[in-house]
Order: structure tokens, then sequence, then C-alpha cells
């Protein structure tokens, strides 16, 4: 099912949602209001049952959100139900770390193939997956591979993530501070940790 004119910021809070009912329901709950699950979030209530208005009715009256059914249908509008494997590029200090986060399992992610340009990495094995010459990158939707995330040096960025649209690649995660250009059927997402902290002292007191 395809959802139109939802705004980012709703989807943007569909995993953190997500994660509270996954935490709930391992706990050992069944049902939770939204007021409980926005307590345990920081987040409003009026903003949970707006978010989730989107995509139709998800609670009861009186009883509230049905941990297990949330879950399957936040999965499902996310598209995590049969999970999604990704490839990594760059597996420095930085892609080794991915290549170990324990999170991304969570979500049904996996990160099913690395690349790297450095001839002492290629052909290790790192977190499970061994690392393959990114010039012998080739098409990976026969791998069933259709997301891609970027761990290279800035002046590289852009020649990777052309590589990996070349490939097939549908969805870029960019870690690289540099502004990339894709077609416009693929969704690019761009973290840029320095930018993030450098917004965090201007709402630090000063003292």
């Amino acid at each position: 099912m395809r959802y139109h004119k939802i705004p980012d910021e709703t989807v943007r809070r569909l995993p953190v949602y997500l994660r509270g009912a996954m935490h709930l329901s391992q706990q050992g709950l069944e049902s939770i209001s939204s007021r409980h699950l926005a307590d345990l979030l920081g987040v409003k209530p009026w903003q949970i049952r707006k978010d989730f208005s989107y995509f139709g009715d998800f609670g009861t009256p009186g009883v509230g959100y049905h941990l297990e059914s949330l879950i399957k249908q936040i999965n499902k509008i996310l598209r995590l139900d049969a999970g999604q494997k990704a490839v990594l590029v760059g597996v420095g200090n930085l892609g080794s770390a991915l290549l170990a986060f324990p999170g991304f399992g969570m979500y049904g992610f996996e990160i099913a193939a690395a690349f790297d340009v450095d001839k002492r990495k290629i052909g290790r094995r790192r977190g499970g997956v061994v690392i393959g010459d990114i010039a012998k990158l080739r098409n990976l939707r026969r791998r069933g591979i259709c997301l891609g995330i970027i761990a290279v040096p800035e002046d590289t960025t852009q020649e990777v993530a052309d590589t990996l649209v070349d490939a097939g690649i549908k969805g870029i995660l960019n870690f690289s501070p540099r502004y990339i250009t894709v077609p416009k059927r693929v969704k690019v997402i761009t973290i840029d940790i320095a930018m993030d902290l450098a917004r965090l002292p201007y709402y630090m007191p000063l003292s």
C-alpha cells in the first residue's frame, strides 16, 4: 500500500513509535494508551493520535492500542515487514562500527554486502560480511539489496552515490557531509553528526 501526502515529520516519528511499542511488548504488555506511549517517548498524546490518523484507525476507545497489532501495522507502513537488505560502501572506522551495530536487526535490516577501495581490507570479513572491491559492485537487485549506506570521505561521496544508483539502489543513507544529487526515484537521507552537534550549544543556557 502506498501512502501519499504524509508529512515527513510523521514518517520520522513512526520508527520511534515502533521502538517504543516493541519495548513495551517485550515487557509483557498487551495494550497501551496514547498517553502512556507518549510519556514513554517524550511526545504529546495528540501528536501520536494525529500521526496514526493518516493511516487509519489504529486504536480502540477505552482500550488504546493493541501492541502486537500496532507493531505489525507500523512495520507494514514502513515496509519493514519483509525485512530489508542494505549495502555499505566504506569500511573505515565509521563503516566498521556500522557493521558491528546490533540495532539494525530490531527493524529488520541486514547489511548484506560491504565494499571498499582499500586493497588491505578487500577480502577480509567484518561483522560477518566479506568486504568486496567497489570496482566490482554490480547489479544489487539480483541479491535483494535496494538500500545503500555511504560512509566514505567527502570527496568521493558523489561518485559512490552514482555507482549505487547504477547498481539499482533506491534509497541511500549518507553519512558524508557532502550534498549528493540523485534521480528523483532515489531517496536520500543525510546524517551529519557534526552539524547536529553544532546546533546543540544554541539551546544551552549561557553561564
